[in-house]
This record gives structure tokens, sequence and C-alpha cells, in this order.
């Protein structure tokens, strides 16, 4: 019987001490998930972009992009594809609906292959840069010379 008593004490103990141990765990996990959402918080960046308007499937084959690429940018960006800005610094960023309001987005799609100004806010994740899209209009042509 003591080894009954001995044996189910020793199994307590055990439990009590595994859940002390996942409760610290979860704690400091969720202190992690904090600390990464203050930080993708302060990577958010409000703004406006200009630049090429670009199918994803196309610039990131082949490099396609410009005015020769215009007609199948178009057809790819009303097939679904993901569109992209490729900014005046050459960095090329991810363009994302709104979820509240995707018409600006659709509004991209039929700018594919053009120039720009593209508002929203600009956010990084995984080493992914992309604007949520909240507004969006054709870019006035560069001034001849």
């Amino acid at each position: 019987m003591k080894r009954i008593a001995s044996i189910v004490a020793i199994l307590a103990l055990a439990a009590v001490a595994f859940a002390a141990s996942a409760d610290e765990h979860a704690a400091h996990k969720g202190t992690d998930k904090q600390a990464n959402s203050h930080a993708a918080a302060a990577a958010t960046k409000s703004g406006t972009w200009t630049g090429e308007i670009l199918d994803a499937g196309c610039y990131l084959g082949h490099g396609a992009m410009g005015a020769k690429h215009a007609e199948c940018a178009l057809k790819c960006a009303a097939n679904g594809m993901p569109l992209m800005l490729l900014t005046k610094e050459g960095r090329a960023i991810l363009l994302t609906p709104n979820h509240d309001n995707p018409d600006a987005y659709d509004q991209l799609k039929t700018m594919a292959g053009s120039m720009a100004v593209v508002t929203g806010t600009l956010n990084e994740r995984g080493g992914v840069r992309g604007i949520d899209v909240t507004a969006a209009t054709a870019a006035a042509a560069p001034a001849a010379k």
C-alpha cells in the first residue's frame, strides 16, 4: 500500500511540475507573439508610391516588363496573376487588395504594364514587402525632353 501511495505521490508531483512548465512556456510564447506584433506594427508605413504595375508571374519568371509586355501583363492580371509595383528605385513590391474595399486593387488590374500611383500601407514580413492597396491612379506621363 505504501508503494502505491508513493507512486501516486510521485506521479502527482510530476503532473504539477509538467503543468507549471507548460504554463511558463505558454507565457513565454505569448511574450514572443507580442514582441513580433510590435515589431510588425513598427514596420508598417502608409504612403504613396509610383511605378510600373507588373504581373508577378512574368516578371519573376523571366523579367518581363515595359511597353512590349503590356498586353501580356493585362491578360495575366485579368486571369488572377498577383500584381507587383516596380518602383523607380528598382524595387518590386507585392500588391494586395484591401480586405474592406478591393476596388483600388481591381482597378490596378486594368493598368498592368503601365505606370501608376499606388496609395496604401507598406508592410514587411518574412522578407516579403507588400502594399495593402487603398487607392490607385494612372501616373502622369513623363515630360518629353
